[in-house]
């Protein structure tokens, strides 16, 4: 059974940091691409950021670029999502995803979500 879990979110002030960690299980991490979404009250799901199987390649979401950094870990099957100058439209469920297609946004597993509250 897959399981990914989230952790560290959390309520912050706007202008601070926070990283959000996945620990993944149940399946061969190193062959998946690992990313995060996120869903604001009343949006979509959205796009966030995606890193390769070998971390060598990501992608983020253009609000995401220059404030979020992904990282990964296959060795401790990880995948982290550090975000700096939180905004508080960046007020979300945060959620973990992997998928072997998941650099074209195909999602194969999720996790259950990380509430982040950016006050102003």
């Amino acid at each position: 059974q897959v399981q990914l879990v989230e952790s560290g979110g959390g309520l912050v002030q706007a202008g601070d940091s926070l990283t959000l960690s996945c620990v993944a299980s149940g399946l061969t991490f190193s062959r998946y691409s690992m990313g995060w979404f996120r869903q604001a009250p009343g949006k979509e799901r959205e796009f966030v950021g995606v890193v390769n199987w070998s971390g060598a390649t990501k992608d983020y979401a253009d609000y995401a670029k220059g404030r979020f950094t992904i990282s990964r870990d296959n060795a401790k099957n990880t995948v982290s999502l550090q975000m700096n100058t939180l905004k508080p439209e960046d007020t979300a469920v945060y959620y973990c995803a992997a998928g072997q297609w998941l650099m074209r946004r195909r999602a194969d597993y999720w996790g259950q979500g990380t509430q982040v509250t950016v006050s102003s």
